[in-house]
């Protein structure tokens, strides 16, 4: 049997306990025979793949490149995945550039199809770096299944400072926030924004999360958040703002004991 993530608590405690097992899990995770069987895969095949529709056409190696990118619910859908890949991201015009999403834009820029260089399948440390990617989103898959708001926190904690230590404007990086449905969510739950407030003038969005960010972390610069107090701050009020959303709930006593004792011995 596959080994799942230990989660005996919720909201704000189960996110504190997550992040102190997280090492440990992780690793378990990583050891499952089916996880292992993925990456050898990939690791073997990918740096043959000379084209999107190569890509596109090998299950396995299509459900682990979507996979390192949150896209796995994309899996069915081929010739979307392949226009996005096969377009690249050099011209405007480019699907992967015209999305809302902005995670589908990092997809096809990881890959480099589309575009006058050679792919990077078939540069040096292209696999390991992709599964590097799997491997963590495949365990904030595995948490989401038995706590989405866990996972959420998870993928903000990895993506969130890197967006903060990026060399954009500050402006852009509250717009990838914006463009990115779990970060967007991540933001809009900690600073209490209404669920109507995507139906708003994109500058009053922008307005909203720099005023929230400014009363969650002190300060309304994203660059802020490539201090891990700042992101502290901002998972913490998102998991305890999830937790009131949610009303109490109650472990049977002993419960969580015998939960890591099974789990983690």
């Amino acid at each position: 049997m596959s080994f799942q993530p230990v989660l005996p608590l919720g909201g704000f405690a189960g996110w504190r306990f997550l992040q102190s097992s997280l090492e440990v899990q992780q690793a378990r995770f990583a050891e499952a025979p089916a996880q292992d069987r993925d990456r050898e895969y990939f690791r073997e095949k990918i740096g043959s793949i000379t084209s999107a529709k190569e890509l596109v056409d090998d299950y396995r190696l299509r459900r682990v490149a979507l996979g390192a990118f949150g896209l796995e619910d994309d899996l069915p859908n081929r010739a979307f995945i392949e226009r996005v890949l096969s377009d690249g991201i050099d011209n405007d015009d480019a699907l992967a550039n015209r999305l809302a999403d902005k995670r589908y834009r990092a997809f096809s820029e990881a890959f480099g199809f589309g575009g006058t260089l050679p792919p990077h399948t078939q540069g040096p440390g292209f696999a390991d770096r992709v599964l590097a990617k799997f491997d963590r989103q495949a365990f904030e898959v595995a948490v989401g299944n038995q706590d989405s708001d866990l996972r959420l926190a998870l993928t903000a904690t990895r993506e969130v400072p890197e967006i903060a230590a990026a060399d954009t404007s500050d402006t852009t990086a509250w717009l990838t926030v914006l463009g990115n449905p779990p970060l967007r969510k991540v933001f809009e739950t900690a600073f209490g924004l209404p669920t109507f407030i995507g139906t708003m003038d994109l500058d009053r969005q922008l307005d909203a999360f720099r005023a929230g960010a400014e009363r969650v972390m002190g300060s309304s610069e994203f660059r802020t958040l490539t201090d891990p107090d700042a992101v502290d701050s901002l998972i913490r009020a998102f998991t305890l703002q999830s937790q009131i959303a949610a009303g109490p709930s109650f472990l049977t006593p002993g419960a969580s004991a015998i939960i890591l004792l099974q789990n983690l011995a």
